[in-house]
């Protein structure tokens, strides 16, 4: 999160707490309500806790994630249910064990983390989230981003502002099912629930962002793509220096500590892409489009010659793609499962290699 919004929060906590009452009370139920049983239901951003006592009402514990001190300070004194707690942390980088929670209230907290920075910050509440946990998530509405001026109550606050159809695209590709997004005067409101899928794991600068065609339910449980130990696109990312062997399979530290993305074409999870529709197809590709046309990776990288024919060109080789994709450069390679005998890990080694070296658009 941004360093000077949570000192002023730090700052300021009492006058802020005197201004802002629990509001939207009835959706933290239906939160409650909605949430798996027998985990703890996660309040990201929970200022003093006051959605605390609502969140709780069916039984569960609460854990309350804030990244200012001072506000938490005040939470303690709403954490009465047995088991629950407080936790300082940053939003970017929640300390929640995979599956741990069993439902989500995230109101007006992650408009306060940069634009490209928040499917980052949503894949890690996936990765905390039980499958089919619900998630309500509150934004303040609008285009804007950027610190606000004088005219605000507390001035200097960091804010990216979320409308629906954009929002709703993080989301799905953090690995939601988004049931609806709307706006509710200068707010926005989605509710989702956590899918059986994979998270993006995207954010600014990155060189390369890899395109699977969609997970298979098995990587899905794995927690990342491509985790077949018959599939080759790991041993071939080692080979190719893209990604040192002791932190492979790790799509995390493969965005933040050699910037290659990982998305996937469809984020509906299968045993075998052929159930995947052409609509599903249709729906992917325009949702990766926008992906990145907005994030501007240096290129993007489709693992699958066979599945970029199906949903984009039914005529393509493998290799650079002529009109790029998004507005930067595209590169199609083979699919690097185990059953696609005809393309060995020297050739596969190869195709990574090409596409990580793509000249990045001007």
């Amino acid at each position: 999160m941004e360093r000077s919004t949570v000192r002023i929060y730090e700052m300021q906590a009492d006058e802020w707490i005197a201004a802002r009452p629990a509001k939207r009370v009835e959706l933290a139920q239906k939160v409650a309500s909605s949430a798996r049983a027998g985990r703890p239901v996660v309040d990201v951003g929970c200022g003093p806790g006051g959605h605390f006592a609502v969140l709780a009402e069916q039984g569960a514990s609460v854990v309350g994630v804030d990244a200012a001190f001072s506000m938490l300070a005040h939470a303690r004194d709403n954490v009465d249910v047995a088991g629950s707690s407080v936790v300082q942390a940053d939003l970017m980088a929640l300390p929640l064990a995979r599956q741990s929670c069993g439902g989500a209230w995230a109101r007006m907290s992650y408009h306060h983390i940069p634009r490209a920075d928040l499917p980052l910050a949503l894949a890690h509440l996936h990765h905390a989230l039980a499958v089919d946990a619900p998630l309500a998530l509150v934004s303040q509405r609008g285009a804007d981003e950027g610190v606000t001026g004088a005219d605000d109550e507390f001035p200097g606050r960091y804010f990216a502002c979320w409308e629906p159809a954009p929002l709703t695209d993080v989301l799905v590709g953090a690995g939601f099912d988004v049931a609806w997004a709307e706006p509710d005067g200068d707010e926005v409101v989605a509710w989702a629930t956590r899918a059986r899928t994979l998270p993006d794991t995207v954010g600014p600068g990155m060189r390369l962002l890899v395109c699977g065609l969609n997970p298979s339910l098995y990587a899905a449980d794995a927690g990342a793509g491509f985790a077949r130990r018959a599939n080759r696109f790991w041993p071939a990312m080692t080979a190719a220096g893209l990604v040192c062997e002791a932190r492979a399979w790790d799509p995390l530290h493969l965005l933040t500590g050699h910037g290659i993305g990982m998305t996937d074409l469809v984020k509906r999870a299968t045993v075998a892409a052929a159930e995947l529709s052409v609509e599903e197809y249709r729906a992917g590709v325009e949702r990766v489009r926008r992906l990145v046309s907005w994030l501007r990776p240096g290129a993007v990288l489709f693992v699958g010659l066979d599945g970029w024919r199906k949903a984009v060109d039914r005529r393509a080789v493998a290799g650079v793609q002529p009109d790029g994709f998004g507005g930067v450069p595209a590169y199609v390679m083979p699919s690097t499962s185990g059953l696609n005998a005809s393309s060995q890990l020297p050739a596969l080694t190869d195709h990574l290699r090409a596409a990580a070296t793509l000249p990045a658009p001007t």
